[in-house]
C-alpha cells in the first residue's frame, strides 16, 4: 500500500467528517441522510472533478470500493463522537486543514502520474483539495471559503509547488509527501491564527 493511496484515503476519511460536521452545526435538526449526503459530496468532490478534467476513468470512489467505506466510517464516527467532537478547539478547522493538505499533493501526484505538465498539475492539486469544500459550503448556505478573503487555496498553490521542486530535485517519493502535507498545514493554521490574507484585487 504505497504512500499515495493511504494519504488519498485519509483525505477522504477527514473531509467525510468535516462535511457531515459542518452539516450538524449549521442544521441540529438534520438527520443521518442530510448529512451523510453532505459528508459523501465533500468527500469525493474534488478528486472527481480532477479526474473528470484529466480523463482518468473510472473515478477513484467508483473503482475502488474502499472509499466508499472510508467516507462511511468518516460520517459515522462524526455522528457518534459529535458532541465530544464539538468540544474540541476548532475541529472543523483541523479536520478541513487536513482534509485539503493530503488532496492537495494526490491531487497532484495523480495528475503528474497522467503526463501532465507541472503547472497543470498544481492546479489539478488545488481543484482536488478545494472543490469538495466549496461544494460543502454551498449544500450548507455559507459562502464558500474560496471566495473570502482567507488563505486557503493559495496555501495549497504553494504547497502543491513545493511538492513540484522536490519532484524535480529527485527527493524520495514519501518524504515530499509528507514534507508539502506539512507545510500546507502550517501555512493554513497560521493565516488562519494571524488572520493573514491575500492582497486585494481591487482597493
Amino acid at each position: 500500500m504505497g504512500i499515495q493511496y493511504i494519504l488519498e484515503l485519509l483525505g477522504t476519511f477527514f473531509f467525510a467528517m468535516s462535511g457531515a460536521l459542518a452539516m450538524s452545526e449549521r442544521d441540529e435538526e438534520q438527520d443521518w441522510f442530510g448529512a451523510t449526503f453532505t459528508g459523501f459530496v465533500t468527500a469525493i468532490g474534488g478528486g472527481s472533478l480532477r479526474d473528470m478534467l484529466l480523463g482518468s476513468y473510472p473515478l477513484v470512489w467508483i473503482g475502488n470500493i474502499l472509499f466508499l467505506y472510508t467516507i462511511l466510517i468518516g460520517i459515522v464516527c462524526s455522528g457518534l463522537f459529535y458532541n465530544w467532537l464539538a468540544k474540541l478547539r476548532r475541529t472543523f478547522l483541523l479536520f478541513d486543514t487536513l482534509g485539503i493538505a493530503l488532496f492537495t499533493i494526490v491531487g497532484t501526484e495523480k495528475a503528474l502520474s497522467m503526463g501532465v505538465r507541472p503547472e497543470i498539475a498544481a492546479i489539478m492539486g488545488m481543484f482536488t483539495a478545494v472543490m469538495g469544500g466549496v461544494l460543502r459550503d454551498i449544500l450548507t448556505n455559507e459562502m464558500p471559503v474560496l471566495f473570502k478573503k482567507e488563505i486557503y487555496s493559495s496555501a495549497c498553490l504553494f504547497g502543491a509547488a513545493l511538492y513540484l521542486v522536490m519532484y524535480r530535485l529527485d527527493v524520495e517519493r514519501n518524504t515530499s509527501f509528507l514534507v508539502a502535507v506539512v507545510f500546507i498545514i502550517i501555512i493554513r493554521l497560521l493565516a488562519v491564527k494571524y488572520k493573514l490574507t491575500l492582497p486585494k484585487f481591487r482597493k
